[in-house]
């Protein structure tokens, strides 16, 4: 009689933690290998759909709840979704976090759930490491400054990848229109990247003089960026929303995406907005950083290049970090063993 028992491992924030997800280094690796893996052609890559309350630019303040599902070949094998609710208010209002995640892995012949975590950190994680690959690739080797535009949670994770990637960052400039998210911000980032000179500053322009990377992470609506702020040789991760002036993207002598058109379909990036408005073509699209990984598109050629990278975000790069965490958990006995159920109700 084949067993039809099915049980699932659930994992806590810390169980997750424990098993790897703040190492920045493991993580990038992971990120690395999926960007590779998309480009070959052996992930799924499902529109994200978004539940709103209200339109795109009501999100600031609104929030949103995103699904996205995925599935991963090569040896990794692994389908799932990451379920992530974004709610701009809760620090202000709750004192809790902005955003919460839960992530699902599947088995990829049964289609049984192997898996429920939290996605939380994961998520968090990711999305640095995406810069973070990046900026190996595409930004100057030499790069001194970085300029986080957005003093919430996210550009933790944004600085702690960057100076993973590029070890000669040696100044940190911090803007946020809050003075008080400037200063939290700089006490946690002292610990984070003790060997920095981190200021905070009031004005974007002037926290962007001599940057040689820009991170922006913010809900804004708005541009912040302008174009004559940029200066040449600047690469540029624009993971938050619509930070940049149409010109600063016009002003890049490559513009590169983890997903072009992932992020067109998202809508809400400076990128998308101008392809929307037909201020953009794909003529001018250099590539994926797939491909930029994989040597099929050239990464920074020149030292003077401004680079635009766009990453969206997708839940393969939650699936791929989650199933390494998975895996670690069962080496170590690390969470819950929960069962579904003990024979199913109909077959």
């Amino acid at each position: 009689m084949v067993q039809q028992r099915v049980e699932f491992l659930y994992l806590t924030q810390q169980d997750v933690i424990d098993c790897g997800a703040t190492n920045m280094a493991m993580i990038m690796h992971k990120i690395e290998k999926l960007f590779s893996l998309q480009d070959k052609g052996e992930t799924i890559v499902p529109d994200k759909v978004a539940l709103r309350w209200g339109d795109a630019d009501s999100e600031a303040k609104t929030g949103r709840i995103n699904a996205m599902p995925g599935y991963i070949g090569g040896d990794v094998n692994i389908a799932g979704i990451k379920w992530i609710a974004s709610k701009p208010m809760n620090p202000l209002l709750r004192n809790m976090p902005r955003a919460s995640a839960l992530t699902i892995l599947n088995d990829v012949e049964t289609g049984f759930p192997l898996a429920v975590m939290d996605g939380t950190i994961i998520s968090a994680m990711r999305t640095g490491a995406a810069t973070g690959v990046a900026a190996a690739y595409l930004a100057r080797k030499n790069s001194k400054t970085l300029c986080l535009i957005g003093a919430g949670t996210q550009n933790h994770t944004q600085m702690i990848a960057v100076k993973t990637a590029i070890p000669s960052i040696q100044r940190i400039h911090v803007f946020d229109i809050s003075t008080e998210r400037v200063n939290a911000f700089i006490e946690k980032a002292k610990e984070e990247a003790p060997d920095a000179e981190i200021r905070g500053y009031q004005s974007a322009s002037e926290a962007l003089k001599g940057a040689d990377i820009i991170v922006s992470a913010t809900t804004t609506v708005k541009p912040i960026v302008k174009a004559e702020w940029i200066e040449p040789g600047t690469f540029i991760s624009n993971v938050g929303n619509y930070e940049y002036e149409f010109d600063v993207v016009r002003k890049a002598h490559k513009i590169v995406t983890d997903d072009w058109d992932a992020v067109i379909h998202r809508g809400i990036q400076t990128v998308a907005k101008m392809v929307l408005a037909g201020e953009l073509s794909k003529e001018r699209f250099h590539g994926n950083i797939g491909e930029i990984i994989n040597g099929t598109k050239a990464a920074r050629e020149k030292d003077d290049e401004i680079i635009f990278y766009n990453p969206i975000g997708m839940g393969i790069e939650d699936l791929i970090v989650a199933k390494e965490i998975y895996d670690r958990a069962i080496q170590s006995g690390k969470g819950q063993k929960l069962t579904l159920w003990e024979e199913p109700y109909w077959i």
